[in-house]
């Protein structure tokens, strides 16, 4: 038994007993104070509060211009809320998990939830159409309704929704926490670098953490439906697989004969019958066996010397010089006749070698 940590790698012979989660009470009172939480703020983005007076605050402070020496490391960092790189990223950890625990449920976890974060954050987004602080307009105004696409802040859900997943999906007690400590540290960090570079409005974060954790609480609802589609999945694959497969031959008993024999296509009128002969007779044995049938039976017996076709049978002339062939006859071996009527009897095919 390996016991060093590359184990861990190896693929495992069955698949383990995951234990999904369900929709508890914990997470039933976590789901509703998160979506009154959501209500609030756009309530209050919507009335022109003091959240928006807040928004122009933080705005007008400007951060990237206070923090300048911060500016070019969190350029980079604010990629880990983009969801193109992000979902590459946590797809191909995902894909590794499913082939190891032989299930295709963490990534059908990861495309249901970045459905909904596009349907419902989309939508938002374009019904509310606010601007964002580098093209407001008008000082003190929630700029709603001007075309823009910026409130909730899809990067900021994004993190927090694909960060999420990993621990969503985790297996171990241990192993969630972690993962709950990191992907909220990222989604933090990701929304809040957000509004030091200007690209988003306060209260455009703290919806987007809403958004994406409301996403996270409601996946066990979409648990039966991502079972059934994996089931889809895995009889299709089964059928396409079944349909590759070749057919069985049928079993020779020992010292029987081969099942595999077939007729001698002869030429049409020729008045012959067939010859079968065994599989893997060589060519001439074949070509010998036909042309020993055109023309009719074959002579039961032996014909003096000098007389016509005594040697074989005639093939139609070329160039005026007839020729002869030689039924089943090698160079240096005797002529055998044929009785008329009869098969010639099918050559055995030498055992072992």
């Amino acid at each position: 038994m390996r016991t060093d940590i590359f184990a861990r790698l190896d693929r495992e012979p069955e698949p383990p007993k995951i234990e999904i989660p369900r929709m508890s009470r914990t997470r039933l009172a976590l789901l509703g104070g998160t979506s009154a939480f959501y209500l609030a703020i756009v309530v209050a983005v919507l009335i022109s509060s003091w959240l928006v007076i807040v928004d122009w605050k933080v705005m007008l402070f400007r951060p990237y211009q206070q923090w300048p020496e911060l500016h070019a490391f969190l350029d980079y960092f604010v990629v880990l809320g983009q969801r193109g790189p992000t979902a590459v990223m946590v797809a191909a950890w995902l894909g590794w998990r499913s082939w190891r625990q032989h299930t295709l449920r963490p990534l059908l976890v990861l495309g249901a939830s970045l459905l909904l974060l596009n349907t419902t954050v989309g939508a938002v987004k374009l019904g509310l159409g606010r601007l964002g602080p580098h093209y407001a307009t008008q000082i003190g105004s929630a700029e709603l309704f001007a075309g823009g696409d910026i409130f909730p802040s899809g990067h900021t859900a994004n993190a927090v929704v694909t960060w999420g997943i990993l621990a969503y999906l985790a297996t171990t007690p241990r192993a969630r926490r972690y993962l709950s400590a990191m992907s909220a540290v990222v989604a933090l960090g990701v929304g809040l670098t957000t509004v030091y570079l200007g690209t988003h409005w306060l209260s455009d974060v703290l919806l987007g953490w809403a958004a994406g954790l409301l996403i996270l609480l409601a996946l066990p609802w979409c648990e039966p439906l991502i079972g059934r589609v994996e089931d889809g999945i895995l009889a299709l694959r089964d059928r396409l697989r079944a349909r590759r497969l070749p057919v069985p031959s049928l079993p020779v008993a020992s010292g029987g004969p081969r099942p595999a024999m077939y007729p001698q296509r002869l030429p049409a009128g020729s008045g012959g019958e067939p010859v079968r002969h065994p599989v893997g007779a060589t060519s001439a044995v074949r070509g010998a066996a036909a042309r020993s049938t055109i023309g009719g039976a074959a002579p039961a017996g032996p014909k003096p010397a000098g007389a016509p076709g005594a040697q074989g049978v005639a093939a139609p002339a070329r160039h005026g010089q007839p020729r002869t062939y030689t039924v089943g006859r090698s160079p240096h071996a005797p002529w055998t006749p044929v009785a008329a009527g009869s098969r010639r009897p099918p050559r055995s095919r030498p055992q072992g070698g």
